[in-house]
């Protein structure tokens, strides 16, 4: 963690999970959330982000959070970060392009309440080395994190994703669904398949072309329409 500049509300904790609040829910009562994928899902796959001029946004996912921002649903990013694991990039190169990504999105009215990386792999290297950490997707660590630290209503909450370990990571986390889409990885063959699979008595999957169908098919916009 040495030569690592933070930025505000940002800690990397005692398991090595990079965590950032950027903004709580107002009132007192837990309040449901709209946790995004990033790569793939708010910015165009890139294979290992790690330079700031690689960093684009999808058409829509601006628009998509900006709305959920205006009716005052916290929308929080969920990446699992092999890359740094593998020890292809470092964490100074992952909050720059971070910055990136949020000075985009402020741009265009959008903003974020939360940011959760997971660096951790069966394959990385010390101490990033984890067999199955708890964190890593499709084990829901990060959005129990946010949870704990952000006052979010999991059952009520959703997840958009374009791999099914978005899904499955939502399912174990208790959310409400999510939408797959096929941007980024969700194109794959059988990547489809296997989201829908992650369907459920207490989970729905729904899909679209990308996140910009979030606000019609995900009941959390519902009071919007």
């Amino acid at each position: 963690m040495i030569n690592i500049s933070l930025p505000q509300g940002a800690a990397i904790d005692d398991e090595g999970v990079y965590t950032q609040v950027l903004s709580h829910p107002s009132g007192s009562l837990k309040r449901p959330a709209l946790f995004l994928d990033r790569d793939g899902v708010v910015v165009v796959e890139a294979h290992y982000l790690h330079k700031v001029e690689d960093a684009k946004l999808i058409p829509g996912a601006a628009r998509i959070i900006a709305l959920a921002t205006r009716a005052d649903i916290p929308v929080i990013l969920i990446t699992n970060q092999a890359g740094i694991g593998y020890g292809y990039f470092g964490w100074n190169e992952f909050i720059l392009v971070q910055d990136k990504i949020l000075s985009d999105l402020s741009r265009e009215g959008a903003s974020v309440s939360g940011v959760f990386a997971c660096p951790h792999h069966a394959r990385g290297k010390p101490p990033y080395n984890h067999p199955d950490h708890p964190a890593r997707k499709p084990n829901p660590g990060m959005l129990l994190k946010a949870a704990e630290m952000m006052s979010i209503d999991l059952p009520a909450s959703w997840v958009v994703g374009d791999r099914a370990i978005d899904m499955e990571a939502g399912r174990n986390a208790g959310l409400s669904g999510g939408l797959h889409v096929l941007t980024g990885h969700g194109s794959r063959e059988g990547e489809r398949d296997a989201a829908l699979a992650m369907a459920g008595k207490e989970f729905t999957v729904h899909t679209g072309e990308s996140i910009n169908d979030a606000d019609r098919m995900l009941p959390i916009f519902a009071s919007l329409t």
